[in-house]
Order: structure tokens, then C-alpha cells, then sequence
């Protein structure tokens, strides 16, 4: 049961998640963080860490096509193993809706 991060990250990008992650899965793209589910060790520190409330179980109702993103961008993003500052405008789209259809970036971050 890996855990995987959703759209609520979409331009909030808070790090707070990564900064407790024993095993270092989390992946950075250019406005979310993506967690690597082979790497997950379902340890769940970071679930409570987020505060967009964007990180949830594999086994929760919709998380089929999050894991697959999960999956797909930590193959292209670059490693996030530090803490950063979150995204500008993050309190601003922290709980907005549809964030993946307006604003989903595949672009990858600049990782550490």
C-alpha cells in the first residue's frame, strides 16, 4: 500500500513531507511532488506532514489514476530529499479545485 500524492499538491508544493521520509521517494516537478511507489516503504510519516492534505493511501477511492502519475513522473522527475520553500501561491490554491486539469506542469523541478 504505497502512499501517493494528488492534485491538492498542484501549486502548493509544500516540502514538509519530504523532510521526513526515511527512504527518500519523493520526485519534484516543476509545480507538485510525486512519490516513487516502488520505492514507498508505506510508512505513512508524511500523510500527516502535508498540510494540502494531498498525500493518501493507494487504497483510497480514486487513487488508481494517482498512483500511475506517481508512477510515471518519479521516473522522469529528479530526487527530492530536502526540504524547500513551498510554492509562492501556495495558501492561495491550498484546497482549490481541479488544480490537475488547469494547472498540472510535466515539467520536472530542479530536485537537490
Amino acid at each position: 500500500m504505497p502512499y501517493v500524492v494528488t492534485e491538492q499538491c498542484i501549486k502548493c508544493k509544500y516540502t514538509d513531507c519530504v523532510e521526513v521520509c526515511p527512504v527518500d521517494c519523493f520526485y519534484e516537478g516543476e509545480n507538485m511532488l510525486v512519490i516513487h511507489p516502488d520505492e514507498c516503504i508505506d510508512c505513512g510519516v508524511c500523510e500527516p506532514e502535508c498540510p494540502a492534505e494531498a498525500i493518501v493511501p493507494d487504497t483510497e477511492p480514486d487513487a488508481e489514476k494517482w498512483l500511475e502519475l506517481n508512477r510515471e513522473y518519479s521516473l522522469q522527475w529528479p530526487n527530492l530529499t530536502r526540504k524547500k520553500d513551498a510554492a509562492p501561491e501556495a495558501e492561495e490554491f491550498k484546497g482549490a479545485p481541479d488544480k490537475f486539469e488547469k494547472f498540472f506542469n510535466p515539467n520536472p523541478g530542479s530536485g537537490n
